[in-house]
């Protein structure tokens, strides 16, 4: 286990099993599966985004590489409990994501379930999980997937990628948006009254062409492939800086639009 940086408020131990039958969670992969987000979703992405905004700074840069219909999985690296807000702020679709399913009890189930997200059992093969996201996508849904796992402990993106996203992608045949997010390590040092600035920069898609039922190799291969670009990215603002960024951002948008004349 990597040492706890004394900068950083301490997270919660990570509890992996989660004891209640599968069954229990049966009613919110159905809702998920059938129904679009509610009113609940555009509440809670009012608050976090104004949040996001004022506490954090938060700014977006590329968010036109997302494509604006059709079915998208976003991959950010994950070290926040604000990244799936932070990635959806700067885009006008809705975005679901899987969290954990020690989460669906009241009363929290009460705005997840209706805000679009839907559980994975950890410590166990979910293979409803699986299937709720092929159905998001089927509907031409926008998933937030972390290639990663759960989250960084110490802010640094993993160098392992675990093989889910890969067979996601492979058997939809959905385009992945790499993402890189960079402060959202700081963000639980709100407690310290410590506010970190927020950087959410957006990848190129990447498709791949659609394999029914792929191997482990291909799917880990599919997974390595997104965790290098987001690294990428990752190392992109690390080198530049908020500022260099923005300045890099405005070019490549002057660059383009002379092009499309």
């Amino acid at each position: 286990m990597a040492d706890h940086d004394p900068r950083l408020s301490s997270m919660k131990a990570q509890v992996y099993k989660d004891s209640r039958e599968k069954d229990y969670f049966d009613k919110f992969h159905q809702r998920a599966r059938t129904t679009d987000p509610n009113w609940v979703y555009e509440a809670v992405r009012t608050v976090t985004v104004l949040w996001g905004l004022s506490a954090f700074r938060m700014r977006g840069y590329h968010s036109e590489r997302v494509p604006n219909e059709g079915a998208v999985i976003l991959a950010p690296n994950h070290a926040s409990f604000m990244d799936h807000f932070f990635v959806g702020a700067f885009i006008r679709r809705r975005v679901r994501f899987m969290a954990k399913s020690q989460l669906f009890k009241k009363p929290g189930e009460w705005i997840f379930s209706p805000g679009g997200v839907f559980p994975v059992r950890r410590g166990a093969f979910d293979e409803d999980a699986f299937q709720t996201t092929y159905s998001i996508l089927e509907r031409r849904g926008t998933l937030v997937m972390y290639c990663e796992g759960g989250r960084s402990r110490d802010g640094k993106v993993s160098d392992r990628a675990r093989p889910g996203i890969g067979r996601i992608a492979l058997q939809s045949g959905a385009p992945i948006v790499p993402a890189a997010i960079y402060g959202s390590v700081r963000v639980r040092n709100w407690k310290k009254l410590q506010f970190p600035k927020v950087i959410v920069l957006y990848g190129e898609p990447m498709r791949w062409e659609p394999v029914d039922r792929p191997t482990r190799e291909q799917q880990q291969e599919v997974a390595d492939a997104v965790l290098t670009e987001i690294k990428a990215l990752y190392a992109q603002i690390e080198q530049l800086g908020p500022k260099g960024v923005a300045r890099r951002a405005r070019e490549e948008r002057r660059a383009v639009k002379p092009a499309l004349g």
